[in-house]
């Protein structure tokens, strides 16, 4: 079968598509086709050695997926071949075939597409999780998204607006911003041209916001939390803008304020029975359309290696798709 590897930490250019025997699955594993590989800002960091977690050497990226199953470990009980499922992989998913344990599986919902499928779990789990599980967000409220118009950014516009709160977004270009007014956000901050604090001080009538969900860090962390609200929750998601940042502690005393992580990956460990629950969240909003992941770019395996530049250079609105089987142009 064809796969992406990742045969040295380094520059995502060093990538290469390459035949490499199929997998074969465990006992509690599954064989997948897959059929869409979402790209995410770990693969990015990932393939250059820059995230927490080091795979080791050679090794396939791609964490999340959707396809069909192949075939099925000794152990499975619940899924058979030809089954249309979703799946967290970790790495593994920009490839013709993937495994998949089976206990991180879940069916395709009714009505719903291969890539859409593949660009759910991982972003809208992390912002359900963030926002209610970490953040508290409480129907009435304010939320202010950071990289509003990336995969991330996108599904907590959409949470937050299915948990009642209204929602500023802010992202660095007006483009951006024309997608997340299409999704629901209720105003708007372009933090390239504007005073990312005095606006969202300016749309919330001088009182703060009361949660800020933050993927991006760098140089807008700091006005962010110094625009909350009395006992208002800065959520820690990410560092896209590449840079991790120092925070005066201070600011978190004034006016009573938390800075929280939010790492959803290890929260499913800790909270099964809790990811469980959202996900079911996740399906019933997706019925009855609350939810819709954005999916604005299709790639081809040859052109995987470009999907994730593209993501690690910031360009991207909304989700990223490789598309294993199709063909380049």
């Amino acid at each position: 079968m064809k796969a992406l590897v990742c045969e040295a930490y380094g520059p995502i250019d060093t990538l290469v598509v390459k035949d490499i025997p199929s997998p074969v699955p465990g006992p509690k594993q599954l064989l997948i086709k897959v059929k869409a590989a979402a790209v995410n800002f770990p693969d990015a960091l990932m393939v250059q050695g820059l995230y927490q977690v080091k795979p080791p050497l050679p090794f396939t990226p791609g964490a999340e997926i959707s396809g069909i199953v192949e075939a099925v470990g000794a152990e499975v009980m619940h899924y058979k071949a030809g089954d249309r499922i979703i799946a967290m992989v970790g790495q593994g998913g920009f490839a013709e075939e993937c495994i998949a344990e089976a206990a991180k599986a879940m069916p395709l919902p009714a009505g719903m597409d291969f890539e859409t499928g593949a660009a759910l779990v991982l972003t809208y789990c992390t912002s359900l999780h963030g926002l209610k599980d970490c953040g508290h967000l409480k129907a009435g409220e304010t939320l202010v998204v950071l990289g509003a118009a990336g995969g991330v950014g996108i599904s907590a516009i959409e949470i937050g607006k299915a948990m009642g709160a209204r929602v500023i977004a802010a992202a660095s270009s007006d483009d951006k911003l024309d997608l997340c007014k299409k999704v629901g956000a209720d105003a708007t901050v372009n933090y390239s041209t504007e005073n990312l604090k005095d606006r969202i001080n300016e749309l919330t009538g001088g009182k703060g916001a009361d949660v800020v969900y933050d993927p991006v860090g760098g140089p807008y962390t700091e006005p962010a939390l110094r625009s909350l609200a009395w006992r208002g929750r800065l959520l820690v998601i990410g560092f896209a803008a590449g840079e991790i940042p120092k925070i005066p502690l201070n600011l978190a005393l004034l006016k009573e304020r938390s800075i929280v992580g939010v790492y959803w990956g290890d929260s499913t460990k800790h909270d099964p029975a809790g990811h469980l629950a959202n996900l079911h969240q996740l399906h019933e909003w997706f019925a009855a359309g609350a939810i819709r992941p954005v999916v604005s770019e299709h790639f081809p395996l040859a052109a995987a290696k470009e999907a994730i530049a593209k993501i690690a250079n910031r360009q991207v609105k909304g989700k990223i798709v490789v598309l294993p089987t199709a063909k380049a142009n």
